[in-house]
């Protein structure tokens, strides 16, 4: 049995899980708490990073002291901490890194720092079976990216946006439309009573080879149409939302449709698609990747919806994985490890870079 505890701060929920691992490898979750900080943002429509710094400051060390007494532990239990090292939003990041380093530093266990897209990767493991190699969807609010999945640490990127990431294209359009944060529950919700049928918005990339994804088009598509009618209704914003989802899952579908192609033949006679981030609990964009993946003979697997926005579960799973598979750090390199803003998963393929800037690609 391997008792972890996990941290996670990158962005607007401050959350901390404790997990056992198994020796068979299945995963028992004891505790999974999150904070949630909805209202200290929603009067900006976003998250703004110096107020959800300032909220983890406040929040981390209960949310952890949570976690343990829920799950009957103590930190001397543990086997090991880890913690979101990135990326993220940058004094995020050190909040939870910090707290983590401190409750190793003083009860002197391994501490695992995590890349966070790591910690969604490996989430469908922690509720079901998933072996190893399958293709990953990842889709979230900073991220939007379709990778093969060899194992712990073994990961291929096939294609990643250009531009806005699936999840904030939902965030923006939300806001455009008057519907308030969080974007996605709230345009997932809007849709229900509109007509998708009545705009006829374009298909992102739909004459460019390969399996990147691209969402800032799509949200200027939804402005104009907006400016269009003048004062949209309650209908006009039902039936645009209605046509931004649909238009969105359908262009999530076909890329990964795509990357299907591209690994399909090293994957066997029963390929895998997992999906995750907090856009893969949109039911729309679920219902287009099961259609697609019935329709290729692929088993489709995403986590539970509370698996799929950030927890601390994950992060503690992520951290248990890579302690199995002996990928840990000394104390004193985890110690010395920065946290980091941009830290990609895997490199992009040769000649697609995207994102450069002083710090390096985006994740």
């Amino acid at each position: 049995m391997t008792l972890v505890l996990g941290v996670e701060t990158s962005c607007d929920d401050t959350a901390a899980g404790v997990i056992r691992r198994r020796p068979d490898g299945a995963c028992e979750i004891l505790a999974d708490v999150v904070w949630r900080q909805y209202d200290r943002h929603a009067p900006y429509g976003g998250v703004v990073p110096e107020i959800a710094a300032r909220s983890h400051v406040e929040r981390v060390d209960q949310v952890i002291v949570h976690a343990l007494e829920k799950s009957g532990h103590i930190p001397a239990d543990l086997d090991a901490v880890a913690a979101t090292a990135g990326p993220g939003l940058i004094g995020g990041v050190m909040v939870g890194l910090t707290a983590a380093k401190a409750i190793a530093l003083a009860h002197d266990k391994p501490l695992i720092p995590v890349n966070h897209l790591e910690g969604h990767a490996l989430s469908a493991r922690l509720t079901e079976a998933a072996p190893f190699p399958y293709l990953l969807l990842l889709i979230s609010g900073g991220h939007t990216q379709l990778i093969a999945v060899a194992g712990v640490g073994r990961y291929r990127r096939l294609g990643s946006t250009i531009d806005d990431a699936a999840g904030e294209a939902f965030d923006k359009t939300a806001k455009l439309l008057g519907l308030g944060q969080p974007g996605g529950p709230r345009i997932e919700s809007a849709a229900v009573g509109g007509r998708a049928s009545r705009f006829r918005l374009p298909a992102p990339l739909a004459r460019r080879e390969g399996c990147d994804f691209s969402f800032s088009g799509l949200k200027t598509a939804v402005r104009l149409a907006a400016e269009e009618i003048g004062t949209p209704t309650g209908q006009d914003v039902a039936d645009l939302a209605a046509a931004f989802q649909a238009t969105a899952a359908a262009h999530l579908a076909a890329r990964t449709g795509r990357a299907m192609d591209m690994v399909e033949a090293d994957f066997g006679a029963d390929p895998r698609l997992v999906v995750a981030g907090g856009v893969a609990a949109n039911c729309a964009i679920k219902a287009a990747l099961k259609e697609l993946a019935d329709r290729r003979g692929w088993r489709l697997i995403v986590p539970p919806p509370k698996y799929c926005t950030d927890n601390g579960a994950m992060i503690a799973w992520a951290g248990a994985e890579r302690l199995a598979a002996g990928l840990v750090p000394s104390l004193a390199e985890a110690l010395a490890f920065a946290p980091r803003a941009r830290w990609p998963l895997a490199p992009p393929p040769p000649g697609r870079a995207h994102g450069g800037g002083r710090k390096g690609p985006k994740a």
